[in-house]
């Protein structure tokens, strides 16, 4: 098993230029940090071994910038990017920093913050599109509601599909080379959010016009917020064709969003999640969305973005230790896992082969599973007590 874990540009490593760049802002203090440009992020993250970054409109220029001021900071953002090499997997827009956003964007009450939105995203995709980004993820924080009078869900769900729909469309006349990535979260800030899971979003992107252009983008902390798994939340994207993203942090258990470093949080959970990417052909940016915590100074910073990418490359090497075990296989084939990948009707079968049952009920009733020492095997690769 390797013990340099050490990445590389071949890793697909990526950051969002907001996760480096959190100030510390909480709900009860203020900052601790200050701002970050965005160009700092791309030349230390470059510096670090990272592949690419993901950013907001308002990541690279303030909300209320002037023409100059926008234009001035998108060339220090474009001339990092040159300079390190960096590319732009991904991009999104801010749609719940500023306060006419307190209602959501595009499912806000009001029409005309709803066009508002519209217009900051168009102008926002044609930047992303210049920038070469692929993907575009839409994460709807303020798209919710706090109380049941306040908002007519079913209308909210119609003008979420028309802004959407909107979008693909203004894509696909531009002739951008980008596909749209839905990500899911249960609350906070609103209360209850609309598209709450991947399964929700997975429901919703059937209803759209061009839903072969819009995925999903799960992040860990949002899935395991609501008790969900994320590594079956992602297999299921996966098998949907849909997992057109990921965001990857830690977080222990049902509480508030904590953003921590990958790898921290539910490490067993983490474990998982790395060997769903490994086995389900997911060949996107290996993207982290986490917030250095509010104690670490400038080099806390950095030294927490390093911890993303080699607890990731540490998870992988025991991962793929743990696949290629023939103890493992042995494991496998003893508690029938290798079963569930046969059809359970053979070629030619219909109903009436099954419709009355065969089974030796008795002996299947007795017959244990041997899941604990298939489970053990894990956590021994997970503990470092394998080789």
């Amino acid at each position: 098993m390797s013990t340099d874990y050490v990445p590389t540009r071949e890793d697909r490593f990526s950051f969002g230029i907001w996760t480096v760049g959190w100030q510390g802002v909480d709900v009860f203090g203020s900052a601790v940090r200050p701002p970050m440009p965005a160009e700092r992020a791309v030349y230390k993250l470059a510096e670090l071994g990272a592949y690419g970054v993901n950013f907001h409109d308002n990541d690279v220029f303030a909300f209320d910038a002037t023409p100059a001021e926008r234009d001035e900071r998108i060339g220090a953002f474009r001339k990092a990017l040159a300079e390190t090499g960096l590319v732009v997997t991904t991009a999104t827009t801010n749609l719940f920093g500023h306060p006419m956003f307190r209602d959501g964007a595009f499912t806000a009450n009001d029409r005309a913050i709803r066009r508002f939105a519209l217009a900051k995203v168009m102008r926002n995709l044609d930047l992303a599109a210049d920038l070469g980004a692929k993907t575009y993820i839409f994460w709807g924080g303020r798209e919710g509601a706090e109380s049941g009078a306040a908002k007519d869900i079913r209308a909210a769900l119609d003008r979420y599909a028309e802004g959407l729909n909107l979008l693909c469309g203004y894509v696909r006349e531009q002739g951008y080379g980008i596909r749209f990535a839905i990500e899911p979260k249960p609350n906070e800030p609103r209360g209850d959010i609309l598209l709450p899971t991947v399964g929700h979003a997975l429901a919703f992107i059937g209803s759209l016009e061009h839903g072969d252009m819009v995925g999903v983008n799960p992040e860990v902390g949002h899935e395991e917020m609501a008790g969900l798994n994320y590594a079956h939340g992602i297999a299921q994207a996966l098998w949907h064709g849909k997992l057109f993203h990921i965001d990857l942090n830690g977080q222990h258990g049902p509480r508030y969003d904590q953003d921590l470093r990958f790898g921290a949080g539910n490490v067993r959970g983490a474990f998982w999640v790395v060997d769903a990417l490994e086995a389900g052909g997911y060949d996107g940016p290996i993207h982290f969305d986490y917030k250095p915590p509010r104690t670490e100074d400038d080099d806390g910073v950095w030294a927490s973005a390093a911890a993303c990418m080699r607890n990731y490359l540490i998870l992988r090497a025991k991962v793929r230790a743990f696949r290629a075990d023939p103890e493992v296989a042995g494991a496998l084939r003893a508690s029938g896992v290798d079963q569930l990948g046969l059809p359970t009707l053979d070629p030619g079968e219909t109903w009436r082969d099954v419709r009355e049952p065969t089974a030796d009920v008795d002996t299947l009733a007795k017959r244990g599973l041997a899941y604990e020492h298939l489970d053990q095997l894990a956590l021994e690769y997970l503990y470092g007590v394998r080789p």
